[in-house]
């Protein structure tokens, strides 16, 4: 498995500890983000990571930032991107199930770090269930 991942400065530690968690489980991981913590723009961070999964140069994609609205928004203006905004485990296993999501997105201020990484393997993890949610996720293009 292949992941892109990409980050603003609030995701920058989460960004680390994902990687770390993913390459030991063997998963090949690209960085996209920022390596510091001073304030950068997240679009410069965002596009690469989605153009990797239009590509299909990765099976997905991981944005972090503070609130993951920012990450989300920009995400989604890309063609067959269906980014989602992961807080709990549930959630993002809904956006896997019913809309085949291919980005998550992480925030970074509002979930503990221990969260974050169990939401990945969640996501990892989960399969889209197709079946009547396939109707609705061919319906999300414009």
């Amino acid at each position: 498995m292949k992941i892109s991942i990409g980050n603003d400065h609030a995701g920058t530690d989460y960004k680390f500890a994902i990687v770390k968690h993913l390459e030991a489980k063997g998963i090949t991981v690209i960085n996209h983000g920022t390596d510091a913590n001073e304030s950068v723009d997240y679009p410069d961070f965002v596009h690469p990571v989605a153009l990797d999964v239009v590509n299909n140069t990765v099976d997905f994609g991981i944005l972090v930032c503070g609130s993951a609205n920012g990450v989300a928004m920009t995400a989604n203006k890309h063609q067959n991107i269906r980014a989602g905004i992961c807080w709990t485990k549930e959630i993002t296993a809904l956006t896997r199930q019913h809309n085949n999501a291919n980005v998550m997105c992480i925030p970074a201020r509002y979930t503990a770090e221990k969260q974050a990484i169990a939401m990945v393997d969640a996501f990892l993890e989960t399969k889209f269930e197709g079946g009547r949610h396939q109707n609705r996720v061919d319906k999300i293009p414009c």
